[in-house]
């Protein structure tokens, strides 16, 4: 994270737009397919009183969260993304499945949500805050286009608690992913970027705090695989 300037958020999509095409095929490579899996169980942890739930991605990146969202036969579920490339990805894939009418996709920050106040009544965000230039200010982002009573759902990179996993866990993250990453996508600052941006991320009992300070209440996580990541759930 030290390799950005000030202005962060306008390299950080830069840095998503640069390794985009190869973003999905390293993001199952490099978890051995298992965050297809996080993302089945995050959607899992919403709660079905929502009759065709409003729904917004934040991050959505190349789609996968809003598409696997789709299972709460939501009425509408809009993605957020600040990576042009990314987004026309997500588009492609949204469009194979037949799911153009239902999902619509759009550039803009999570500091700045171009939506008005109280709107979804699903707030959501998979991988993304750690890449947030604010996290706080994107959590209470997220807070306002909710309505009162509206669920926030995070799922986010952890480390697990296990001594012996955690060690081979950060290993991993700090010498091989960077060098598989650096490998296929031929950009060097991404994948020492992303583990990086993982292992200074604020999780558990600490990542409920911010999210406690945006303004959410009920407040509960969800460990998965060991705790390499973790489903984080509030209420509005």
């Amino acid at each position: 994270m030290k390799e950005f300037s000030h202005n962060r958020q306008e390299e950080v999509g830069q840095m998503f737009d640069d390794i985009a095409y190869r973003y999905d095929f390293l993001n199952h490579f490099l978890s051995f397919g298992i965050d297809r899996l996080w993302r089945r169980k995050a959607v899992k942890t919403l709660p079905k009183q929502f009759d065709s739930p409003a729904i917004i991605d934040i991050a959505t990146g190349t789609g996968d969260l809003a598409i696997e969202a789709m299972s709460l036969e939501p009425c509408r579920i809009s993605g957020l993304d600040i990576s042009e490339k990314m987004l026309e990805l997500a588009a492609g894939k949204i469009r194979k499945r037949g799911f153009s009418k239902k999902i619509e996709l759009l550039k803009g920050s999570s500091e700045s949500i171009p939506f008005s106040d109280g709107i979804f009544d699903i707030a959501m965000v998979a991988f993304g805050v750690r890449n947030f230039s604010d996290p706080l200010k994107g959590l209470s982002e997220m807070g306002r286009v909710l309505k009162n009573g509206g669920v926030i759902m995070v799922l986010e990179f952890s480390k697990p608690s296990l001594f012996l996993l955690k060690h081979l866990y950060v290993f991993y993250f700090l010498n091989v992913l960077p060098l598989i990453g650096r490998l296929f996508s031929g950009h060097r600052k991404a994948y020492r970027y992303l583990p990086e941006s993982v292992l200074q991320f604020p999780e558990g009992d600490s990542f409920l705090e911010l999210m406690r300070k945006a303004g959410f209440r009920e407040l509960k996580k969800k460990p998965l695989s060991g705790g390499i990541a973790t489903v984080y759930t509030g209420m509005k």
